[in-house]
């Protein structure tokens, strides 16, 4: 009965044998959009973490399969679905960190970084047709590998700085090395495909790129992440709870929760509430950086930055606010930066000033 039903899957994966890499690796995003929640979450570790060594057992198969390593073995049976298990796994880990980083409410800053991780992930046509590439194989584990300790690493010693990003490049180069150099030395075929010195470049390259992306504050700084920011017209603490006034948009501006157009009043304070997310009993110093676009010089002018700090647990993230008085018309921007200069997201609002105006669309919530 078993083997009926083994080779029934056998026959319908053969059968779609060209859609079945692309379902396969959609498949892991599925998976992960429905089952992860937080980052430290003893769950979505342990899962990540089986990703991530079934990933680097499935291409230590696949490779030596090659060499007829896995003939007359139980393996052997099962070599035909190891791309398609390579698929979902490098499903699962790129999906995670587009997940995870979604979840911010702004991507101003880090567009960039994000709009390659949605290239990356949906490249499933590429990795299709070329999955046997090894230099694409080992490049795309240790892009997943370098984002899964990004993640990890902080949550597990609860620091987040720049020491610690580095660290956790350096634990995911010296992985992959190690598990190139593994095949590579017991596998002949992967002697005879790479160059071993073209390779560990083409790894390097992308670990000096990741950095420099970092550097130039186009990676956010995860697993820190901004899940809401508004501009309100009052703020304030009660029991615990904030409660925050602020102008709604109309109804079919869905992707925006406030009105970016701000109608102040002169003399009134205008406040900038933001919630973050934080692992477990990570503390980090934030600010609210305050800017404001000057339009005779046509640049940005830092007006002041205010900070506050944090400590990680809580399911609906970190509270806190600023404000300022007597500001001024025209474009602000406020970035919600770590003290590293770091942006977690960027609220943008337009100020209306008049005596005569009245706020539209105004609200109370309770955060």
């Amino acid at each position: 009965m078993i083997r009926i039903k083994r080779s029934w899957v056998r026959l319908l994966i053969r059968k779609h044998k060209k859609a079945a890499p692309v379902i396969f690796f959609i498949g892991g995003f599925v998976w992960d959009s429905l089952t992860l929640g937080r980052i430290d979450r003893l769950y979505d570790n342990v899962l990540l973490a089986i990703y991530l060594i079934s990933l680097s057992g499935c291409l230590y198969l696949y490779n030596l399969a090659d060499d007829g390593k896995w003939k007359g073995t139980f393996i052997e049976r099962f070599e035909e679905y190891l791309p398609l298990a390579i698929q979902f796994f490098l499903g699962g880990l790129s999906s995670a960190y587009v997940i995870y980083f979604s979840r911010s409410v702004s991507l101003s800053k880090t567009a960039a970084f994000f709009i390659i991780l949605v290239i990356v992930f949906f490249a499933n046509e590429l990795f299709k047709k070329r999955l046997s590439n090894k230099y694409l194989q080992f490049s795309a584990y240790f892009f997943v590998s370098f984002t899964f300790y990004s993640f990890y690493i902080p949550v597990i010693i609860k620091e987040m700085n720049t020491l610690v990003f580095i660290l956790s490049g350096v634990v995911s180069l010296a992985i992959t090395f190690i598990l190139v150099l593994y095949i590579y030395f017991v596998s002949p075929s992967t002697r005879v495909e790479i160059n071993i010195g073209k390779l560990f470049a083409i790894i390097i390259g992308i670990y000096l790129t990741l950095n420099l992306f970092y550097f130039l504050n186009l990676i956010p700084p995860v697993p820190l992440a901004l899940e809401r920011g508004l501009a309100a017209h009052h703020v304030e603490k009660e029991n615990g709870d904030y409660i925050v006034t602020y102008e709604t948009d109309e109804w079919y501006i869905f992707w925006r929760e406030y009105r970016i157009d701000y109608s102040y009043k002169p003399g009134e304070s205008v406040y900038i509430y933001s919630s973050i997310f934080a692992p477990t009993d990570l503390k980090k110093s934030i600010m609210h950086r305050w800017k404001w676009f000057n339009p005779d010089t046509n640049q940005w002018e830092v007006v002041e930055d205010i900070g506050f700090d944090i400590t990680g647990g809580r399911d609906g993230g970190y509270r806190g606010y600023t404000f300022k008085n007597n500001v001024a018309e025209g474009q602000w921007r406020v970035e919600v930066i770590t003290e590293e200069e770091l942006v977690l997201g960027v609220i943008e609002f337009e100020i209306e000033s008049n005596p005569f105006i009245q706020p539209r669309g105004l609200v109370t919530r309770r955060f």
